[in-house]
Protein backbone atom coordinates (compact mmCIF):
# COMPACT_ATOMS: atom_id res chain seq x y z
CA UNK A 1 0.00 0.00 0.00
CA UNK A 2 0.97 3.26 -1.07
CA UNK A 3 1.90 6.07 1.63
CA UNK A 4 -0.98 8.26 1.94
CA UNK A 5 -0.84 11.49 -0.60
CA UNK A 6 1.25 14.18 0.24
CA UNK A 7 -0.96 16.69 -0.81
CA UNK A 8 -4.53 16.80 -1.98
CA UNK A 9 -5.74 19.99 -4.25
CA UNK A 10 -9.29 20.26 -5.67
CA UNK A 11 -9.65 18.99 -8.99
CA UNK A 12 -13.52 20.04 -9.37
CA UNK A 13 -14.71 23.80 -9.78
CA UNK A 14 -18.50 23.58 -10.04
CA UNK A 15 -19.99 26.20 -12.64
CA UNK A 16 -21.15 29.80 -11.01
CA UNK A 17 -25.01 28.99 -9.42
CA UNK A 18 -24.52 24.66 -9.72
CA UNK A 19 -22.87 24.84 -5.91
CA UNK A 20 -26.17 24.92 -4.32
CA UNK A 21 -28.09 23.02 -6.15
CA UNK A 22 -28.77 20.31 -3.64
CA UNK A 23 -26.79 18.32 -0.88
CA UNK A 24 -26.00 15.24 -2.43
CA UNK A 25 -23.96 17.34 -5.51
CA UNK A 26 -22.17 19.44 -2.60
CA UNK A 27 -20.76 16.13 -0.74
CA UNK A 28 -19.81 14.32 -3.86
CA UNK A 29 -18.00 17.35 -4.87
CA UNK A 30 -15.99 17.51 -1.75
CA UNK A 31 -14.81 13.81 -2.24
CA UNK A 32 -13.75 14.56 -5.63
CA UNK A 33 -12.09 17.26 -4.89
CA UNK A 34 -9.74 15.12 -2.00
CA UNK A 35 -9.27 12.55 -4.54
CA UNK A 36 -11.71 9.79 -4.62
CA UNK A 37 -12.56 8.50 -8.17
CA UNK A 38 -14.55 5.56 -7.14
CA UNK A 39 -17.38 4.53 -4.85
CA UNK A 40 -19.04 1.24 -4.32
CA UNK A 41 -22.56 0.49 -3.27
CA UNK A 42 -26.47 0.29 -4.25
CA UNK A 43 -28.43 2.51 -6.44
CA UNK A 44 -31.80 2.31 -4.58
CA UNK A 45 -35.14 4.74 -4.58
CA UNK A 46 -33.45 6.96 -1.28
CA UNK A 47 -29.96 7.76 -2.59
CA UNK A 48 -30.40 8.69 -6.45
CA UNK A 49 -28.52 12.49 -5.49
CA UNK A 50 -25.37 10.65 -4.16
CA UNK A 51 -25.60 8.89 -7.63
CA UNK A 52 -27.14 11.57 -10.22
CA UNK A 53 -23.83 13.58 -9.92
CA UNK A 54 -21.16 10.77 -10.55
CA UNK A 55 -20.72 10.99 -14.27
CA UNK A 56 -20.23 14.78 -14.31
CA UNK A 57 -17.68 14.91 -11.33
CA UNK A 58 -15.58 11.50 -13.06
CA UNK A 59 -16.47 9.57 -10.33
CA UNK A 60 -16.78 5.79 -10.87
CA UNK A 61 -19.82 3.80 -8.93
CA UNK A 62 -19.00 0.02 -8.49
CA UNK A 63 -22.01 -1.64 -8.06
CA UNK A 64 -21.78 -4.78 -5.73
CA UNK A 65 -24.64 -7.31 -5.55
CA UNK A 66 -24.76 -6.99 -1.26
CA UNK A 67 -23.83 -3.77 0.75
CA UNK A 68 -21.79 -5.96 2.58
CA UNK A 69 -19.66 -6.62 -0.42
CA UNK A 70 -19.52 -2.71 -1.50
CA UNK A 71 -18.07 -2.20 1.79
CA UNK A 72 -15.15 -4.75 1.82
CA UNK A 73 -14.43 -3.71 -1.75
CA UNK A 74 -14.07 -0.18 -0.57
CA UNK A 75 -11.53 -1.65 2.16
CA UNK A 76 -9.82 -2.84 -0.43
CA UNK A 77 -10.05 0.16 -2.68
CA UNK A 78 -8.56 2.42 0.45
CA UNK A 79 -5.64 -0.22 1.31
CA UNK A 80 -4.42 0.18 -2.48
CA UNK A 81 -4.88 4.59 -2.36
CA UNK A 82 -4.35 5.24 0.94
CA UNK A 83 -7.74 7.59 0.82
CA UNK A 84 -10.63 6.73 3.03
CA UNK A 85 -12.94 4.25 0.79
CA UNK A 86 -16.36 5.66 0.30
CA UNK A 87 -19.65 3.24 0.53
CA UNK A 88 -23.08 4.54 -0.76
CA UNK A 89 -25.78 2.64 0.63
CA UNK A 90 -29.60 2.91 1.07
CA UNK A 91 -31.54 3.75 4.06
CA UNK A 92 -32.09 1.21 6.53
CA UNK A 93 -31.54 -1.71 6.13
CA UNK A 94 -29.13 -1.51 3.30
CA UNK A 95 -26.58 0.89 5.87
CA UNK A 96 -27.19 -1.80 8.09
CA UNK A 97 -26.19 -4.45 5.42
CA UNK A 98 -22.49 -2.64 5.10
CA UNK A 99 -21.44 -2.48 9.08
CA UNK A 100 -20.01 -5.75 8.11
CA UNK A 101 -17.05 -4.15 6.81
CA UNK A 102 -17.44 -1.24 8.75
CA UNK A 103 -16.85 -3.40 12.11
CA UNK A 104 -13.82 -4.59 10.10
CA UNK A 105 -12.14 -1.62 9.17
CA UNK A 106 -12.55 -0.08 12.93
CA UNK A 107 -10.68 -3.36 14.24
CA UNK A 108 -7.97 -3.15 11.75
CA UNK A 109 -8.00 0.59 12.07
CA UNK A 110 -8.74 1.71 8.64
CA UNK A 111 -10.43 4.34 6.87
CA UNK A 112 -14.01 3.79 5.85
CA UNK A 113 -16.61 6.31 4.77
CA UNK A 114 -20.17 4.72 4.80
CA UNK A 115 -22.85 7.45 3.25
CA UNK A 116 -26.54 6.80 3.83
CA UNK A 117 -29.81 8.25 3.29
CA UNK A 118 -32.30 9.18 5.91
CA UNK A 119 -35.93 9.42 7.25
CA UNK A 120 -36.84 13.03 6.49
CA UNK A 121 -36.27 15.59 9.32
CA UNK A 122 -39.37 15.24 11.46
CA UNK A 123 -40.06 11.77 10.65
CA UNK A 124 -37.52 10.23 13.30
CA UNK A 125 -38.91 7.50 15.71
CA UNK A 126 -42.16 8.19 13.74
CA UNK A 127 -42.85 4.46 12.99
CA UNK A 128 -45.18 5.25 10.04
CA UNK A 129 -43.87 2.78 7.89
CA UNK A 130 -42.50 4.39 5.55
CA UNK A 131 -39.71 2.66 3.04
CA UNK A 132 -36.86 1.39 4.48
CA UNK A 133 -37.74 3.18 7.82
CA UNK A 134 -35.83 2.15 10.69
CA UNK A 135 -35.71 3.06 14.60
CA UNK A 136 -32.36 4.82 14.96
CA UNK A 137 -29.80 3.63 12.11
CA UNK A 138 -27.21 6.53 13.21
CA UNK A 139 -27.24 4.94 16.54
CA UNK A 140 -26.87 1.35 14.81
CA UNK A 141 -23.79 2.73 13.15
CA UNK A 142 -21.94 4.07 15.93
CA UNK A 143 -22.11 1.37 17.80
CA UNK A 144 -19.78 -0.24 15.04
CA UNK A 145 -17.84 3.12 14.04
CA UNK A 146 -15.42 5.64 15.06
CA UNK A 147 -18.71 8.49 14.90
CA UNK A 148 -21.85 8.63 13.23
CA UNK A 149 -23.83 11.39 12.52
CA UNK A 150 -26.75 12.56 11.28
CA UNK A 151 -26.73 15.90 9.72
CA UNK A 152 -29.24 18.53 9.32
CA UNK A 153 -27.59 20.64 6.59
CA UNK A 154 -25.71 20.29 3.63
CA UNK A 155 -23.24 22.39 5.30
CA UNK A 156 -22.92 20.11 8.11
CA UNK A 157 -22.61 16.89 5.37
CA UNK A 158 -19.88 18.43 3.77
CA UNK A 159 -17.95 19.41 7.04
CA UNK A 160 -18.46 15.57 7.89
CA UNK A 161 -16.86 14.71 5.08
CA UNK A 162 -13.83 17.03 5.92
CA UNK A 163 -13.74 15.49 9.37
CA UNK A 164 -13.69 11.77 8.09
CA UNK A 165 -10.07 13.15 5.93
CA UNK A 166 -8.45 14.70 9.10
CA UNK A 167 -9.01 11.47 11.15
CA UNK A 168 -7.94 9.48 8.44
CA UNK A 169 -4.63 11.58 8.14
CA UNK A 170 -4.00 13.27 11.90
CA UNK A 171 -5.44 10.29 13.92
CA UNK A 172 -5.70 6.12 14.25
CA UNK A 173 -7.95 5.80 10.81
CA UNK A 174 -11.35 4.58 11.64
CA UNK A 175 -14.29 4.39 9.88
CA UNK A 176 -17.41 6.64 10.17
CA UNK A 177 -21.08 7.15 9.46
CA UNK A 178 -22.80 10.70 7.64
CA UNK A 179 -26.66 9.94 7.73
CA UNK A 180 -28.46 11.96 5.57
CA UNK A 181 -32.08 13.20 6.05
CA UNK A 182 -33.86 12.54 2.70
CA UNK A 183 -35.24 16.16 2.35
CA UNK A 184 -31.72 17.44 3.20
CA UNK A 185 -30.02 14.90 0.66
CA UNK A 186 -32.42 16.24 -1.97
CA UNK A 187 -32.80 20.08 -0.96
CA UNK A 188 -30.39 22.74 -2.13
CA UNK A 189 -27.44 22.64 -0.11
CA UNK A 190 -26.12 25.78 2.00
CA UNK A 191 -22.78 24.49 2.07
CA UNK A 192 -20.36 27.86 0.30
CA UNK A 193 -18.17 27.16 -2.55
CA UNK A 194 -14.90 27.15 -0.47
CA UNK A 195 -16.16 24.74 2.17
CA UNK A 196 -16.07 21.96 -1.01
CA UNK A 197 -12.45 22.40 -1.19
CA UNK A 198 -10.08 19.95 0.15
CA UNK A 199 -8.08 20.64 3.23
CA UNK A 200 -4.45 20.74 2.52
CA UNK A 201 -2.99 17.75 4.85
CA UNK A 202 -0.56 18.33 7.37
CA UNK A 203 3.11 17.97 5.51
CA UNK A 204 5.16 14.92 6.26
CA UNK A 205 7.99 14.61 8.30
CA UNK A 206 10.95 13.76 6.02
CA UNK A 207 13.21 11.40 8.00
CA UNK A 208 16.53 13.48 9.29
CA UNK A 209 13.77 15.70 10.47
CA UNK A 210 13.60 17.40 13.67
CA UNK A 211 10.94 15.06 15.12
CA UNK A 212 12.35 11.79 13.65
CA UNK A 213 15.49 12.63 15.30
CA UNK A 214 14.01 13.58 18.37
CA UNK A 215 12.37 10.43 18.76
CA UNK A 216 15.56 8.76 17.53
CA UNK A 217 17.68 10.35 20.46
CA UNK A 218 15.03 8.93 23.03
CA UNK A 219 15.67 5.70 22.13
CA UNK A 220 19.44 5.35 21.61
CA UNK A 221 19.66 4.45 24.97
CA UNK A 222 17.56 1.09 24.43
CA UNK A 223 19.63 -1.58 25.29
CA UNK A 224 17.89 -4.21 22.75
CA UNK A 225 15.49 -2.06 20.58
CA UNK A 226 12.93 -4.33 18.49
CA UNK A 227 10.51 -2.60 16.27
CA UNK A 228 6.75 -3.54 16.18
CA UNK A 229 5.20 -2.15 13.46
CA UNK A 230 1.43 -2.45 12.41
CA UNK A 231 -1.04 -1.43 9.94
CA UNK A 232 -0.72 2.39 11.04
CA UNK A 233 2.75 2.33 9.99
CA UNK A 234 1.90 1.73 6.19
CA UNK A 235 2.29 5.45 6.33
CA UNK A 236 5.37 5.99 7.51
CA UNK A 237 7.50 3.83 5.72
CA UNK A 238 10.30 6.03 5.12
CA UNK A 239 10.37 7.50 8.59
CA UNK A 240 10.15 3.83 9.99
CA UNK A 241 13.60 2.77 7.57
CA UNK A 242 15.49 5.83 8.80
CA UNK A 243 14.41 4.97 12.53
CA UNK A 244 15.36 1.33 12.34
CA UNK A 245 18.58 1.88 10.90
CA UNK A 246 19.64 4.68 13.46
CA UNK A 247 18.81 2.04 16.18
CA UNK A 248 20.09 -1.01 14.36
CA UNK A 249 16.71 -1.71 15.47
CA UNK A 250 15.13 -5.29 13.69
CA UNK A 251 11.65 -4.94 12.41
CA UNK A 252 8.48 -7.14 12.90
CA UNK A 253 5.44 -6.84 11.32
CA UNK A 254 1.43 -7.61 11.95
CA UNK A 255 0.12 -9.21 8.74
CA UNK A 256 -1.47 -5.42 8.15
CA UNK A 257 2.09 -3.96 8.64
CA UNK A 258 3.34 -6.37 6.12
CA UNK A 259 5.44 -3.83 3.16
CA UNK A 260 5.89 -0.84 5.85
CA UNK A 261 9.90 -1.88 5.28
CA UNK A 262 11.05 -3.71 2.38
CA UNK A 263 11.04 -7.58 3.64
CA UNK A 264 14.59 -7.30 1.85
CA UNK A 265 16.19 -5.14 3.98
CA UNK A 266 18.67 -6.58 6.61
CA UNK A 267 16.74 -5.28 9.78
CA UNK A 268 13.28 -7.04 8.54
CA UNK A 269 12.29 -9.42 10.48
CA UNK A 270 8.96 -10.37 8.15
CA UNK A 271 5.30 -10.44 9.16
CA UNK A 272 6.12 -13.21 11.55
CA UNK A 273 4.51 -11.73 15.17
CA UNK A 274 1.80 -14.34 14.28
CA UNK A 275 4.65 -16.88 15.04
CA UNK A 276 5.77 -18.13 18.77
CA UNK A 277 9.67 -17.36 18.36
CA UNK A 278 8.84 -14.02 16.81
CA UNK A 279 7.04 -13.27 20.46
CA UNK A 280 9.92 -14.52 22.25
CA UNK A 281 12.17 -12.43 20.54
CA UNK A 282 10.11 -8.99 21.58
CA UNK A 283 9.77 -10.26 25.14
Amino acid sequence: MPEQNATATPTITLPEGVVAENTGLAVMTALRNYGVDTIFGIPGTHNLEFYRHLAALEIRPVTSRHEQGAGYAADGWSQQTGLPGVVITTSGPGLLNALSAAGTAYCESRPLITLSPGVPEGEEFADIGSLHETKDATAAAGAIVEWSRRVTSGTEAVQAVHDAFELSRTSRPRPVHIEIPLDVLEGPSDAPAELLRAVEPPAPQPAGSAAVDAAVAALRGAGRPVILAGGGSLRAGRNLLHLAEALQAPVLTTLNGKGAVPESHPLALGSDIRLEPARRFCE
